[in-house]
């Protein structure tokens, strides 16, 4: 793990307080799909467009802060991750340039897991508190995408794993239950089953499967 990342100040006015006193108890992570960083950090800070997160990630591993932790950014939107629906007002939004179509660089995510360790330590969020944009709004958002490494994030001890679990017959109502108990909201099954593999198996493809049971073996275990 690296030390304290070097973070440059760029404040932008699109924030607010966080509702009903709350704190932040997640991190939600993004790509930009923008061209570059510079370019997203401009739409982040256009008070007209009214979207913003807390920091942004350029490939080389510049880091931008544009809110406060404390304040409330408007990165999440409409959207649900177990019981909370107000996403924005417990969460701290990373925004990492990328398109979505190609790796996340070496030094992007050293920086990442630098800015979360300090996050994560300064707000006691846990590795079960960190997802992604697609995670909490499996119906609009594909962030941070299938070329985004949660593997590493997690021996890193900044996500969560999943522990061994063994495969079964497809069966949707027992995954539909698994994936749902470990936080995803209610939404269509087809939706549900992209979202999951987005995140613990991005190479899948086709109708539900031995595997993907496997996964929900798995999220029904922690």
């Amino acid at each position: 793990m690296t030390g304290a990342p070097d973070i440059r100040q760029h404040p932008c006015e699109s924030h607010g307080p966080r509702r009903d006193g709350a704190r932040p108890d997640m991190i939600v992570l993004h790509y930009t799909a923008m061209e570059s960083a510079e370019v997203a950090l401009e739409r982040l800070c256009d008070p007209e467009v009214e979207v913003s997160a807390h920091y942004l990630i350029a490939g080389d591993g510049r880091i931008w802060q544009m809110v406060d932790e404390a304040a409330r950014a408007w990165h999440a939107g409409a959207g649900q991750w177990r019981d909370v629906h107000d996403v924005n007002s417990r969460s701290i939004g990373i925004e990492l340039a990328n398109r979505g179509d190609h790796p996340f660089s070496e030094p992007q995510m050293a920086a990442l897991e630098a800015l979360m360790q300090g996050i994560m330590a300064r707000w006691g969020i846990a590795p079960e508190g960190v997802i992604g944009h697609s995670d909490m709004a499996p119906e609009r958002k594909d962030d941070p995408g299938p070329r985004f490494d949660w593997a590493r994030l997690v021996r890193q001890g900044l996500a969560q794993g999943l522990p061994e679990a063994r495969s079964c017959a497809p069966d949707w109502e027992a995954f539909r239950s698994a994936a749902q108990g470990f936080g995803y909201p209610e939404v269509e099954d087809e939706t549900l089953l992209r979202a999951v593999r987005l995140r613990f198996r991005p190479w899948g493809r086709g109708a539900l499967a031995a595997e993907d049971m496997q996964i929900a073996a798995a999220m029904a275990r922690v």
